[in-house]
């Protein structure tokens, strides 16, 4: 059975506007205009369809392959395996960086971190230097900085940042326009990985318009 189009007439009532030196004698006439509307039928819809595909996306990111693709054997010509199976992986927390890492309680019965751990972390941290004191080993970082009120305003932004942390470290401001940081884990009398973040967090901080001001020599 032959399909055919389904016609739709519409009945529009429209103004006919008389000359303007008669406009004034003549009231507003009223003509009819039907316009017709052609809708495709099923068929047609579906025969579109087909010619279509599945892939609606067009050129936008990764698609199935087609029936006629795959009958071709186009991935035999290809490097690779047509079998290969693709996952996605949520990257494991010693992936992420540190600084979007999150303080953990520390237990007193943790054992310290190993001066070969703390040195392998000291590559993900920044201005930080590892020193093996009499309480064990611990972070030091030092600031110098324009003057006495950039030294306070840095202790401020640290203590903002790492308010959430639960970990704080030790604060000094020292001379006019010095600050010194000294991270350590007191319960284990040594470094954890908390220490670490709480460092790569500082590392964060915005500090270039607290620095001194540089000379330029003419």
């Amino acid at each position: 059975m032959a399909s055919t189009a389904t016609h739709l007439s519409l009945t529009l009532l429209l103004p006919r506007l008389s000359s303007p030196c008669h406009h004034h004698h003549h009231r507003h006439q009223h003509h009819h205009l039907v316009t017709k509307f052609s809708f495709p039928t099923r068929s047609q819809l579906a025969i579109r369809t087909r010619a279509m595909g599945t892939d609606f996306l067009g050129d936008f990111g990764a698609r199935d392959p087609f029936p006629a693709e795959l009958e071709s054997g186009f991935g035999e010509k290809v490097l690779g395996n047509g079998d290969t199976e693709h996952k996605i992986l949520i990257p494991k927390t010693s992936a992420l960086s540190l600084a979007r890492q999150n303080c953990s309680p520390v237990s007193p019965l943790q054992a310290p971190m190993s001066v070969d751990d703390a040195k392998a972390l000291m590559k993900k941290v920044v201005g930080w230097r590892l020193l093996d004191e009499e309480g064990g080993l611990k972070l030091h970082c030092l600031w110098k900085l324009r003057d006495f009120k950039c030294g306070v305003e840095l202790i401020n932004r640290i203590c903002k940042v790492i308010e959430a942390t639960g970990h704080f470290p030790n604060l000094h401001l020292e001379e006019p326009n010095q600050v010194r940081a000294e991270l350590w884990s007191a319960s284990i009398g040594g470094l954890s990985m908390n220490d670490f973040i709480v460092a790569s967090k500082i590392d964060e901080i915005k500090t270039s318009d607290l620095a001194p001001h540089k000379r330029i020599w003419a």
